[in-house]
């Protein structure tokens, strides 16, 4: 597949995870990637050469995005490296679930820092290359936390619905310099993280999804990859849900 040949792109938080699984499907597709990391070297390391051993370009970047500095030091880097930017995809974030009344100020602001922040910080930097060339992609990774809300994630809910409002907000506001602004909202993920969650946990949860079963990274992987794409050009300020009909 080459439906993305020449486009650059800049994945967040791309070491592990969905960002990961972003990534590796951006430049299966064609896009010269950069893999953009905090504090995991060799995992992004990593990721840059299973991509150039499958025959793509990959460039391990990393940047603490939730700083202006580290936002706009990964900015530049793609133009340093290719002269432009053609896809940002908002991925970087974090937890710090607890109760509301356990739940710790800095918990709060570290975690609306690093989810929202950190795509507000990107989106700035990026749209100045996008504008002067009159087109781009931005796909933010929200969730449907940010949708429905959850218990014991007041930051995690605040940060990723502050996602889906800049999302649209972004896209009225660049819309006419062509680039669009898309989100994706993952449901219950299948990740390195969530196999080690109890049986008990996933039984209780496989009933609230429709389609009996969770996502893979691969699933976010695909949407993200077409919100990208030729295809998704007269789509902009939508959020595309990708949770087996949770949010239905």
């Amino acid at each position: 597949m080459s439906q993305l040949a020449d486009r650059i792109a800049v994945v967040t938080g791309a070491s592990r995870g969905i960002g990961r699984g972003i990534a590796l499907e951006l430049a299966k597709r064609g896009a010269t990637v950069l893999v953009n990391y905090h504090a995991s070297a060799d995992a992004a390391n990593a990721v840059v050469e299973q991509i150039q051993a499958g025959g793509g370009t990959a460039l391990a970047v990393q940047a603490d995005v939730s700083t202006e500095d580290g936002a706009n030091a990964l900015i530049k880097a793609a133009g340093d490296a290719y002269g432009k930017i053609d896809i940002l995809v908002n991925n970087a974030g974090t937890t710090r679930d607890n109760v509301i009344m356990m739940m710790k100020p800095e918990d709060f602001d570290a975690v609306i820092q690093s989810n929202l922040r950190s795509a507000w910080l990107c989106s700035k930097a990026a749209a100045r290359s996008m504008m002067r060339k009159r087109s781009g992609r931005i796909i933010n990774i929200t969730s449907i936390s940010g949708l429905r809300g959850q218990a014991g994630q007041t930051n995690y809910s605040a940060s990723k619905a502050g996602i889906v409002g800049l999302t649209k907000a972004l896209a009225k506001e660049i819309g006419p310099r062509g680039i669009t602004v898309n989100a994706v909202a993952p449901g219950f993920v299948l990740t390195d993280l969530t196999r080690d969650l109890p049986q008990e946990l996933v039984d209780q949860m496989l009933p609230l999804i429709p389609l009996g079963k969770w996502a893979t990274v691969e699933d976010v992987a695909y949407a993200v990859a077409f919100l990208a794409s030729d295809e998704a050009a007269m789509i902009t300020g939508e959020v595309l849900t990708v949770d087996g009909g949770m949010s239905a």
